[in-house]
């Protein structure tokens, strides 16, 4: 071989030398590629928002999510309970209807109402349907949001009875319903040295602050209370029975026939002396007791608010079933209706007389008219209806008659969802509402509609304002009558 076919070779070979290099360049830089994209698709999937319902992921309702400027987050009421073992419908419980700005929830043991632009939510158990509605404050009011009712994750965690975690850095949200929490507690309480976790659903949200209602043994009737996560004793296991108060956090107990309340800090709030204790009003810490059959009220340090005397205090809330009484105990949110020797009077929440007891008896009772519904209360008004021989009138919540007990029926009509109330006094019907116009009753403004139109759009319609009746005082009760006559 010469020299110039020795310098092609060597060409040659260069060449393909380089064009290797360059191949194994092209797949080095190739596979650096696919893993800078395997990397970052790892890392999208690993920082996107992740819910886990019970541990298991749900994806569907990452999209359903609303996350407001100030960190708020919104979850729709009727898609979320789908997930949490709620049933859900529009309208009320107690007042079926289609009205799409008003929402209930439903479980076997509970139902909650929601309604637009409100942040009171109540709840009624359904072991016990005579009992009062007990009510909740969610941190903001019900939104409506591209034609549905939506709550905050806090209003989500009081009305579904859960618990809700997010942690911001990792994206996760987890929400965990409470009888999976009790179920997964069940052994840890055995391992504590306790049987079991009292069976009982009121019970049962003591899981969702940290505690757990617990019985000593399988054949044992005493009961206590334990620090769900430690099993530190919080009230020793001694007691009859307990109940837990979720509104206030703090536990009715039992023993000897006798019920007090402990709070979870160990404190005596109200002595174990009374036959009976009912939570009458959270906000003002009013509590229904009775003793010697006799009834009276107390507030959360066990003063007396009203004399424990009465023979009954409280309406037959059943009675009105139309007139939606949600708290049988406080009518129109101040006015406590007791009763003595078969004669009924009213009390404020300060434990002021009001109204002396002088009624036979509160409410209306239709017989005849087989249209009419019982009526207790025009809410729109501020008036309950009072009957003293036989004859009917209209009280305000200063204990004020509004007219002379002369009438001879006052009613509520329902007609296409419309409430109506009227007076009979001598065969003649008069319009109640349009009455209390004339006569400077004021009624109480309401800024939402029932049947509300959603915008596509984030509505935040202005809050119910609630009980703002005005009273009249210088209405005249002479000039009153005057009129009522005529």
């Amino acid at each position: 071989m010469n020299i110039i076919e020795e310098s092609f070779e060597t060409k040659k070979v260069d060449k393909s030398k380089k064009i290797a290099r360059l191949i194994l360049a092209f797949i080095i830089i190739l596979i650096i590629a696919v893993i800078a994209i395997v990397c970052t698709l790892m890392y999208l999937k690993n920082s996107a928002l992740k819910i886990t319902i019970n541990g298991k992921v749900n994806e569907k309702l990452v999209s359903q999510l609303v996350f407001e400027n100030d960190d708020t987050i919104y979850v729709p009421i009727r898609e979320i309970a789908k997930y949490l073992g709620y049933e859900s419908y529009n309208g009320e419980y107690s007042q079926k209807s289609e009205e799409i700005s008003k929402c209930y929830i439903k479980c076997d043991d509970e139902i909650a109402n929601f309604k637009l632009n409100s942040n009171k939510v109540y709840k009624l158990n359904l072991e016990n349907k005579s009992s009062n509605y007990e009510y909740f404050y969610m941190d903001k009011p019900v939104k409506a949001i591209k034609g549905q009712l939506y709550i905050t994750t806090d209003g989500m965690q009081k009305a579904f009875n859960v618990s809700f975690t997010y942690n911001r850095e990792t994206n996760r949200m987890a929400i965990t319903t409470m009888p999976y929490l009790i179920t997964s507690y069940k052994t840890k309480v055995m391992n504590y040295g306790y049987a079991e976790i009292v069976d009982n659903f009121e019970n049962h949200k003591a899981i969702l602050d940290g505690m757990l209602i617990v019985s000593k043994d399988k054949d044992d009737d005493k009961i206590g209370v334990i620090n769900a996560k430690t099993g530190e004793a919080i009230i020793e296991a001694k007691y009859n029975d307990i109940t837990y108060l979720q509104n206030t956090k703090d536990f009715l107990v039992k023993d000897n026939g006798k019920v007090g309340i402990i709070s979870k800090d160990k404190k005596t709030k109200v002595e174990i002396a009374y036959d009976k204790i009912e939570l009458i009003d959270s906000d003002a810490g009013l509590y229904l007791v009775q003793k010697d059959k006799k009834y009276g009220v107390i507030d959360l340090k066990g003063n007396v608010v009203i004399y424990i005397e009465y023979d009954q205090i409280g309406i037959d809330n059943s009675k009105f079933a139309q007139n939606d009484i949600k708290n049988k105990y406080l009518l129109l949110d101040t006015l406590i209706p007791v009763q003595k020797d078969k004669l009924w009077g009213l009390y404020d929440k300060d434990g002021n007389l009001v109204v002396e007891t002088k009624y036979d008896s509160l409410g209306y009772i239709s017989s005849n008219n087989k249209t009419a519904y019982n009526l207790l209360i025009i809410p729109n008004y501020n008036v309950l209806v009072a009957c003293k021989n036989g004859k009917y009138t209209l009280i305000n919540t200063s204990g004020k008659e509004i007219f002379p007990p002369v009438a001879d029926d006052i009613y509520m009509t329902i007609a296409s969802g419309k409430k109506s109330y009227y007076i009979n006094y001598n065969d003649k019907t008069m319009d109640a509402e349009g009455y209390l116009d004339n006569t400077g009753v004021e009624p109480n403004v309401e800024s939402t509609s029932n049947d509300t139109n959603y915008d596509d759009e984030n509505t935040d319609t202005s809050d119910v304002v609630e009980n703002n009746t005005t009273e009249n005082e210088n209405t005249d009760y002479t000039t009153n009558e005057r009129k009522f006559r005529e």
